[in-house]
């Protein structure tokens, strides 16, 4: 059982007397913290003005053009770096106008602070591109006594997040409140420490650079190797079909006829082809969740964490109890090589189950391929999850998807009889060998992003000497 006893006078002026938030190891990270005695700060003592700190807001009707300012929301955020693989636009007027607020500049440090992705934050660069926020994070920009680094990667930190985790309130829709924000305390390093968390960051994002770069390459190099590189679409204002088509399809909208699906159909059509279910001994759903989620226990992988041809880290994976799910039958379980496709929400994006991911659960709302003998002879699993990833999710799946459902789903007959084109080994290998490479660079700037919350935290425990 763990407790903490403490004075009525350290009860923050009165303002909480709830236990969770005097917890032992709070206190103890409170502890470390005054140590610095004058060189804590509050952070509403280091914003650069009283506009300092500002959050966006939804723009009305949240109707989003297809280019565009980008719009950060909350998924897009993530601890030390930002994700902009679904991230959605806003109209330059609204950005300049309604959210002129919330407009992003160069090194402005975000911070999410709505819902159960509170308490992640980076650091935005003027490479960007022009962005905005919405209501669900802050922009904060600080005196030049703080490197923006040095405070995102402070954020991210235990000694950042234990504040974050203190300060949040609400039940239903947790959220940090502004003043509270600027309660936060910081030790305002030398800049020469500072400056050592900037650099690890700045090799971070070196790495990250080149991960997105190599990935790009085997994109480019799938795009070569199927004919489309060149591709090419007039965006007609209409088209024209048979009725006749539309009673043998089943299907009268308008977006299933577009004829960009019969364009790209016949490129593929140019190479050997095979189905899914000819090169696989298994093709089934996941299973639903067996327990409530657990810190530790058997990970269960969802659409969400299918990411760039890869399962997410740990770090990203929600668990399941080893006792509600020793029952379970073999099948869902994942073995190397499988993949994995996004069956709900997410529609469509793979992934491939590595060594590591062995034994691990994956959900309902996936699919799981896996290849017969014929299948890993023909096709090296990689190149198959980015030619679905880049290829069938937007020329063949999301045509099939079911339109009346609330939310769009793929089936087993679709995914079955899904077409991979039969290119040579050596070509896959090629493609292959460049997702692979992207990833690690990838998994190295995460290492990094780890480093500088670890060296952070090595400073603060030694009172600032390092």
């Amino acid at each position: 059982m763990s407790y903490s006893i403490i004075q009525k006078s350290q009860l923050e002026g009165a303002k909480r007397i709830d236990a969770e938030y005097y917890q032992p190891e709070y206190l103890e990270l409170e502890k470390n913290l005054n140590k610095f005695k004058d060189s804590l700060k509050f952070f509403g003592q280091l914003l650069s003005n009283n506009n300092s700190l500002t959050g966006g807001a939804t723009p009305l009707g949240a109707n989003y053009p297809l280019t565009g300012i980008k719009f950060l929301r909350v998924q897009n955020i993530m601890p030390g770096y930002f994700d902009f693989s679904d991230v959605v636009f806003i109209d330059e007027k609204i950005h300049n106008t309604q959210l002129k607020r919330s407009r992003l500049v160069d090194k402005d440090v975000l911070l999410t602070i709505t819902g159960v992705s509170y308490g992640k934050s980076a650091v935005y660069k003027s490479n960007y591109g022009e962005a905005n926020i919405n209501q669900h994070s802050v922009r904060m920009h600080f005196k030049d006594d703080l490197i923006p680094e040095y405070v995102s990667a402070f954020l991210n930190s235990k000694y950042g997040r234990y504040q974050s985790d203190r300060k949040i309130t609400g039940n239903s829709r947790p959220a940090l409140a502004y003043e509270e924000i600027r309660s936060y305390k910081i030790p305002v390093l030398p800049l020469e420490k500072q400056e050592i968390i900037k650099k690890i960051y700045e090799e971070r994002m070196s790495k990250e650079d080149e991960s997105v770069e190599i990935y790009r390459q085997s994109e480019n190099l799938l795009l070569e190797e199927l004919g489309l590189e060149n591709f090419k679409f007039n965006n007609n204002l209409y088209y024209e079909v048979n009725f006749s088509e539309t009673l043998v399809i089943n299907r009268i909208d308008a977006e299933y006829f577009d004829p960009i699906y019969t364009e790209v159909e016949k490129i593929l059509n140019k190479h050997e082809q095979r189905k899914l279910k000819d090169i696989c001994s298994l093709i089934s759903y996941g299973t639903v969740p067996t327990s409530p989620y657990v810190e530790k226990g058997i990970p269960y992988v969802k659409g969400e964490n299918l990411e760039s041809c890869f399962i997410s880290d740990r770090d990203k994976l929600d668990f399941l109890s080893e006792d509600s799910t020793k029952n379970l039958p073999s099948k869902f379980y994942l073995k190397e090589n499988d993949i994995v496709i996004s069956q709900m929400g997410t529609v469509g994006y793979s992934a491939v189950a590595t060594k590591e991911n062995e034994n691990w659960l994956f959900a309902s709302f996936t699919i799981r391929a896996r290849l017969n003998k014929e299948g890993l002879d023909l096709f090296d699993p990689f190149y198959m999850s980015l030619f679905i990833n880049n290829i069938s999710r937007p020329y063949y799946l999301l045509r099939k998807i079911a339109q009346a459902s609330v939310r769009q789903n793929t089936d087993l007959p679709t995914i079955n009889n899904l077409a991979v084109p039969l290119l040579s080994k050596e070509k896959q290998q090629k493609i292959a060998e460049l997702v692979k490479k992207s990833h690690e660079a990838r998994k190295k700037s995460k290492e990094l992003l780890e480093e500088a919350k670890r060296k952070i935290e090595e400073i603060i425990e030694k009172g600032g000497e390092n």
